[in-house]
C-alpha cells in the first residue's frame, strides 16, 4: 500500500507485522494495539523503531504512557463514514503533545486529506499511486478555515480581526 507523505508517495520504512508473525531483527514495524499491549516494554526494546496500529474504538488511556517512544501510531479508519479518528489525533497532538508520525490507514478518500492534515495527521496509507497527485491537488483546494485546530493556520475570523486591527492602527 502507497505511502503519502509531504504530498509524495515515499517509501513506507514500517513492515506491518501480524499478531502471530515473528518480528524482524530490527527495522521499524507496526504492530496491532493488542500486540503491543501485551508487551510493550519488549517491543520498545526491540533495534528499531516501532508503531503502533490503533483501532477508533479503543481508548487512548492505554496508548499515552509510550507515547514518547513511538515513532508511528496509525489511526483507523475503518469506513469513510466513522470519523473517531480524527478525534483520536486532535487528542493525541493537541493534548498529549505527541510528535511522531500520524499516519492514517484504512477507508480514506482523497477529498478528506485537508481534514486529516488539520486534524494532526502527516501520513496516509493510500490505495493507489494517483492519490499522491490528488494529495497535493487538494491540499491547495481550501486557502481560508472557519475551526481552530493544532496546525497553527489563522482562522476567517483572526484574519478579520487581524486586518480591521491594522485598518485601525493605521487611521
Amino acid at each position: 500500500m502507497p505511502l503519502v507523505k509531504q504530498g509524495r508517495i515515499t517509501t513506507d520504512l514500517f513492515v506491518h507485522v501480524a499478531d502471530g508473525a515473528e518480528l524482524p531483527g530490527d527495522g521499524a514495524v507496526l504492530v496491532s494495539a493488542e500486540r503491543f499491549l501485551a508487551d510493550p516494554e519488549a517491543l520498545l526494546r526491540r533495534p528499531g523503531k516501532t508503531g503502533v496500529i490503533w483501532p477508533n474504538n479503543r481508548n487512548l488511556d492505554d496508548l499515552v504512557p509510550h507515547l514518547d517512544r513511538l515513532a508511528s501510531v496509525a489511526l483507523v479508519f475503518p469506513t469513510f463514514r466513522d470519523g473517531r479518528a480524527y478525534s483520536q489525533a486532535r487528542l493525541l497532538r493537541e493534548r498529549y503533545g505527541y510528535d511522531g508520525e500520524l499516519r492514517a490507514t484504512g477507508q480514506i478518500l482523497r477529498d478528506q486529506f485537508v481534514f486529516m492534515t488539520r486534524a494532526g495527521f502527516d501520513a496516509f496509507e493510500v490505495k493507489k499511486d494517483a492519490d499522491a497527485d490528488a494529495f497535493a491537488a487538494t491540499m491547495k483546494r481550501y486557502s481560508v478555515f472557519y475551526q481552530p485546530t493544532g496546525d497553527g493556520r489563522v482562522t476567517a475570523l483572526n484574519r478579520r480581526m487581524q486586518l480591521r486591527h491594522s485598518e485601525s492602527a493605521g487611521q
